[in-house]
């Protein structure tokens, strides 16, 4: 069986799933939930750092800035010199809007999503994450989330996104959500008000370029599959 075709369909499975249960009918749902401990989110040192630079090819990572989680948020662990930044994010950095099956992973301790920002990305980019992340920790739901999120960009606490930026995502050991797992190792393209239909209205899930996440906001993202064979192991 064709790999990304079986992998599409199970993502389009669960997308039902999930919709059957009600899972992603409304934020208000979201509402009810609760967070786990926080200690249900922390890493070993040493395994978050070789998760992080798991993120991109070696000759990006190893030179890069990495962040770790604390209870307070992301901090700098270690200081690069090439301008790119790697961390592994948590469920908090789902996506604000849209599609609202993702939400809920904000309560979700067992998603880790290595991520290293280019250098453009890590000024206005990686700011939204690290304060979603922010307000996660201190108990927000989704919306209150989304509210804050909001009240930011309004106000100027998160810098605009001036451009096209990028983040890679190549890691063998991402788990993007529950049921989903691993999935291609792929680029985030951080384009400002694109929507799907602007990359030829590919399916989700599929291996080709699709936007899924907050398509048609400030936080788009083109989703780039790569080859499988361009996965990154921890180092």
């Amino acid at each position: 069986m064709n790999t990304s075709t079986g992998l599409q369909g199970h993502l389009v499975a669960l997308a039902i799933a999930l919709n059957a249960v009600g899972f992603a009918s409304s934020c208000a749902q979201a509402e009810t939930k609760s967070y786990p401990p926080v200690s249900a989110y922390h890493l070993p040192r040493d395994r978050e750092i070789a998760l992080a630079r798991s993120a991109a090819p070696e000759n990006v990572s190893g030179a890069a800035s990495v962040k770790l989680l604390t209870p307070d948020g992301f901090k700098e662990e270690v200081t690069g010199s090439n301008g790119f930044v790697c961390m592994v994010m948590r469920g908090f950095a789902a996506p604000t809007y849209t599609p609202e099956m993702f939400l809920d992973l904000v309560y979700d301790p067992a998603v880790l999503a290595p991520i290293c920002f280019n250098e453009q990305a890590a000024r206005e980019v990686m700011p939204y994450y690290e304060l979603r992340t922010r307000l996660g920790l201190k108990g927000q739901s989704p919306v209150e989330i989304r509210r804050g999120i909001e009240s930011a960009y309004a106000n100027g606490t998160l810098p605009p996104r001036t451009g096209v930026s990028f983040a890679y995502m190549w890691s063998a050991e991402q788990n993007l959500a529950s049921g989903i797992g691993h999935w291609h190792p792929h680029l985030m393209i951080f384009a400002p008000g694109l929507t799907n239909a602007m990359v030829g209205n590919n399916g989700f899930g599929s291996p080709a370029p699709q936007l899924s996440d907050d398509a048609g906001t400030q936080f788009s993202v083109i989703v780039v599959p790569v080859d499988q064979a361009l996965a990154q192991h921890s180092r």
